[in-house]
């Protein structure tokens, strides 16, 4: 084998493919999940995070989320026209608007979760539920050291 090509590498420890393939899947599969749900994933997601109350601000959810900011108001506008989510001061900074999930939101997350959870079993389909908690385990890690190592964006800029 030559030099330049003993550096690529081989079909079973290619992530690059293997991440792509099972972001297909997963962009694919989850739609039809979501149904009509404003922004369909990346509204879920969203609201997921305004659910689980771990973002002070909106800014601080578009870092989290990695979604520009000026698309995160666009995209919370259309969760408040839902009824999903509410926009309140921040007790802690009255410059800041907290987003808050309404108990609609909160009902709908509910109803989503374990739909959402059987499309990624499909997509997980090869992996026995082991090997899945043990995949989700490590990616959240490693996705988690990535989103740790990132700066942190001012956070006490208004949102």
């Amino acid at each position: 084998m030559s030099e330049s090509t003993s550096a690529i590498p081989s079909p079973d420890q290619d992530l690059g493919w293997a991440l792509g393939v099972l972001l297909r899947a997963y962009r694919d599969t989850l739609p039809p999940t979501l149904g009509d749900f404003p922004h369909g994933a990346r509204g879920y997601q969203t609201l997921c995070e305004v659910v689980r109350a771990d973002q002070p601000s909106q800014l601080a959810l578009a870092n989290r989320l990695g979604i520009d900011r000026t698309v995160m108001t666009y995209l919370i506008d259309d969760l408040v026209a839902a009824n999903l989510v509410e926009r309140q001061p921040n007790p802690a900074d009255r410059r800041q608007r907290r987003i808050v999930a309404t108990p609609g939101g909160r009902a709908a997350i509910a109803t989503l979760c374990g739909q959402v959870a059987a499309a990624e079993a499909t997509v997980l389909g090869a992996l026995d539920e082991r090997e899945r908690v043990a995949f989700r385990r490590l990616l959240i890690k490693a996705a988690g050291g990535l989103a740790d190592s990132c700066p942190e964006a001012d956070e006490t800029a208004p949102s």
